[in-house]
């Protein structure tokens, strides 16, 4: 069996519909399907993955993997353990590539086979408005990351690609985050203190269809909150510096850049539930700070 070019992976835990959606956009991309391979694994769902899968097996190489349920992180590591191919590539199961997306990234990695790269997450979900402020939030802070300046740099796991070589070399992705959340930024934390680049590559979209409700966007953000402070514990055990995040002004910019849109009522809305998320982070953060310190292990 030839070696892929890519290794696809993509965990999921009960989401059958949403992995199904995935897979048929997997089977859309202007890439030959004998240079990648798609890895599916079920971070310990009760729900039957093979008959998922079924349909789509004629289409592409696809292979299970199943773990107990120890949370996104370790299930991308269990694919990426697995994987063959020379580059990995990580979406999520409620997310949809567009046609372009894996050559985008091939392109961009052909180029800079060392850099993590990082594209496009776009809300499959325009008239939810915690789904709308979510995107909002995503696509602000990934402009922003964009600055040479920015602290945190880093993309989320939903669309990113990478050497494999280079993530075993870095021991993947962390699974003592006790809220399963900010392993993103925890990696890429690592990668650039190694000294390796991060490059945006914009073209390389996905469509995320998170469907929200209002205490489902507050819990979300909690749990980042949560998250981002047990990130920074790591990062002061690791390198000794201090838990300093992202100035002022990046809140205050974040909280107000959707009034800066012509829409001016939807655009209140969403900055009100930017406003609540950032609360919500912030509760989250103070709930870790008061669980104690996460150290690697």
């Amino acid at each position: 069996m030839a070696t892929p070019h890519f290794s696809v992976i993509i965990p999921t835990f009960e989401r059958a519909a949403s992995l199904r959606n995935c897979l048929a956009g997997v089977t859309r991309l202007d890439f030959p399907a004998a240079d990648f391979e798609v890895i599916v694994v079920d971070d310990g769902g009760r729900i039957e993955l093979e008959p998922v899968l079924a349909g789509f097996q004629s289409a592409m190489c696809l292979r299970l993997v199943r773990q107990e349920r120890g949370g996104p992180g370790a299930a991308r590591n269990a694919g990426a353990a697995v994987a063959r191919g020379r580059f990995l590539a990580f979406i999520d199961d409620d997310c949809v590539p567009t046609p372009g997306w894996l050559g985008t990234l091939a392109r961009a990695l052909a180029r800079h086979p060392d850099d993590l790269v990082g594209g496009l997450v776009a809300n499959a979900l325009p008239a939810n408005p915690y789904a709308d402020a979510s995107d909002r939030i995503s696509r602000f802070v990934y402009d922003y990351y964009r600055r040479d300046d920015a602290r945190e740099r880093f993309f989320t796991t939903n669309n990113i690609a990478l050497s494999s070589d280079l993530f075993r070399s870095l021991g993947g992705f962390t699974t003592v985050i006790p809220s399963r959340t900010a392993e993103d930024k925890e990696f890429c934390d690592r990668w650039h203190d190694r000294g390796l680049a991060l490059l945006h590559v914009p073209e390389a979209v996905v469509h995320h269809a998170h469907d929200l409700t209002f205490l489902r966007f507050l819990r979300q953000h909690y749990h980042y909150g949560r998250g981002i402070f047990a990130f920074r514990q790591l990062r002061r055990a690791r390198t000794h510096g201090p838990l300093v995040p992202e100035g002022w002004g990046f809140y205050v910019g974040l909280v107000t850049s959707p009034l800066r849109s012509s829409a001016h009522g939807r655009s209140l809305r969403a900055a009100l539930l930017i406003a609540f998320a950032q609360l919500a982070t912030l509760a989250g953060a103070l709930q870790q700070a008061a669980t104690g310190t996460v150290r690697p292990r």
